[in-house]
């Protein structure tokens, strides 16, 4: 079984945005796909809680000091003092350092760390990063700065990894690396298998919009000094110097004010944003620290990878035509629907369509009627910086010609590509090529349990209204009576009005899907994927 990797953000000396960069990450993860708990292990400047007001579903009733309490009390496993945070839905939580109350202090105060190792309190905390890591991709942990028994747990026992922020000047590089090192010398004395750390170096708030050639000599002077952390992890090829630029975080003089989210509202981030860097360090985390050649390549690529791994696709395929080749488009649409493709057509024109089209769909099929359009090239340009998929695999651009278009006459990144001609047998062509499997005859029985199972899992876990949320239910209810009944007819139809249901669902869908209907679906699903087997095998 996976289990989650803990990393620690780790700051020598306080003001760098080391809860800045933490937060910030923490949510574009979750947004991502992946679990995320972070931690404050701040105890004495808590400051987490401030950057999740603007997600926070209840105020923490415990949290890190609250551990230590329930140890004390006898407790045999951490009690639930994690609160949930309400990123799109996603999995995101906060272990807060405790009650923000006026008790606070006095009971941070009250703990004796020395003490509560003495009577066991490592191998409670073992058994609270055993359930964290069953529970979550990643646990983020917030430390304090400098030397400490509470730096101590969160820099030598507790993490995988260490996410290590400093800024350019001396007092905080002089002893960077050294924390390092005696973090690697206090595992080497733990009576628990932990390898040695793999360190992320992040160069933060670095301002080179004006004095450029100053910041470039720090930037430099910084590479130099941080340059043995990369050893055990970066490509050979890949010299520290540049790795360390696409870990520098730009001085924004607006994010300094207060405690922000700034990859909320920086959607998408442009080059020269923080967000735009902060979603390269998260994409880096979430890529295990591996294949940095592929970032220092093509970094849109690398960070689309990230996001893609844990990513659903809504559609195999997104079928993008010219209107001049609108009804060849919605008849090869038609056709692959009867293939079991998730496939939709694009809108030339439609603006928020092609925001979206990058995550809407695995693969883009380009119908080409003479010439390709000015909106389909922006549309195959916007594609192209995000083909590497999940798990590193290849996400695939087609190309279908109409009659009377010239192989030759097509620019030049897809003159490569096979084409395909519009005709009998595209559609089943394009599914064996997407899937790597022929498709056979069609079987209508087959082809309804098909779209059933696309419409189920096309089902958002948010709707507009309690009325919508009503109607999906009693959807998926007749589906199940169809289903039991071996009304494959029925079960068509019922699965259209799903498809319905859950296309007009919006981006502001309040009402949450209640956990019946989730487990219903999830239910049904199961037994239609039983039926597609034993009739695909």
């Amino acid at each position: 079984m996976t289990t989650g990797t803990v990393i620690t953000f780790y700051s020598y000396k306080g003001g760098v945005g080391r809860s800045f960069t933490l937060a910030n990450i923490a949510v574009l993860l979750a947004r991502w796909g992946y679990r995320v708990l972070t931690v404050d292990w701040d105890l004495e400047a808590p400051g987490l809680h401030h950057y999740f007001k603007p997600v926070m579903v209840e105020q923490p009733k415990g949290g890190v000091i609250d551990l230590a309490h329930d140890f004390l009390a006898g407790a045999e496993s951490p009690q639930p003092h994690a609160v949930r945070l309400d990123v799109e839905g996603n999995t995101l939580a906060l272990l807060a350092a405790g009650r923000d109350d006026d008790s606070y202090t006095n009971r941070m105060q009250r703990i004796d760390w020395e003490d509560l190792y003495r009577r066991g309190f490592a191998d409670f905390l073992e058994r609270c990063r055993a359930e964290w890591t069953a529970d979550y991709d990643f646990v983020l942990i917030d430390s304090r700065t400098g030397v400490s028994d509470i730096a101590g747990i969160c820099t030598a026992q507790l993490p995988d990894r260490l996410a290590v922020l400093f800024t350019a000047n001396e007092q905080n590089l002089k002893d960077i690396v050294d924390v390092v090192r005696r973090a690697d010398s206090a595992r080497d004395r733990m009576p628990y298998d932990r390898p040695r750390h793999l360190v992320l170096p992040i160069l933060s708030r670095l301002d080179d919009s004006v004095e450029y050639e100053r910041a470039e000599q720090w930037r430099r002077k910084c590479a130099e000094v941080v340059g043995p952390l990369f050893r055990n992890w970066l490509v050979k090829n890949v010299a520290e110097d540049q790795m360390l630029r696409h870990l520098t975080l730009p001085y924004i003089p607006f994010w300094s004010f207060g405690e922000q989210l700034s990859v909320l509202q920086e959607r998408p981030p442009a080059a020269g944003q923080v967000s735009f860097a902060l979603e390269t360090v998260a994409a880096v985390i979430a890529q295990q620290f591996d294949r940095t050649d592929v970032l220092d390549d093509n970094r849109d690529a690398y960070v689309a990878s990230a996001r893609d791994r844990k990513q659903d696709f809504d559609l195999d395929l997104l079928v993008s035509s010219p209107r001049s080749a609108l009804r060849i488009a919605d008849r090869l649409v038609k056709e692959l629907r009867g293939f079991g493709v998730r496939v939709e057509r694009s809108s030339s024109g439609d603006l928020e369509m092609l925001d979206k089209a990058s995550e809407l769909a695995e693969h883009l099929c380009l119908v080409v009627d003479k010439q390709l359009s000015r909106w389909q090239v922006t549309e195959v340009e916007r594609f192209l910086r995000h083909t590497i998929g999940p798990d590193g695999g290849q996400r695939r651009l087609f190309c279908v010609l109409t009659d009377g278009t010239d192989p030759e006459d097509l620019p030049g990144f897809l003159r490569n590509l096979r084409h395909l001609r519009f005709g009998p047998g595209v559609a089943r062509d394009l599914h064996d090529m997407i899937t790597g499997t022929p498709a056979g005859d069609l079987d209508p029985d087959l082809d309804a349990l098909r779209n059933a199972a696309a419409a189920l899992r096309a089902v958002p876990d948010r709707l507009s209204s309690v009325g919508r949320l009503s109607l999906v239910e009693e959807t998926v209810h007749g589906m199940a009576t169809a289903l039991d009944n071996g009304d494959l007819a029925t079960l068509r139809d019922f699965a259209v009005d799903l498809g319905v249901l859950s296309r007009s669902h919006g981006d502001n869908g309040r009402v949450i899907a209640s956990q019946g209907l989730l487990a219903d679906i999830n239910t049904l699903l199961e037994r239609i994927d039983r039926r597609i087997d034993a009739s695909t095998h």
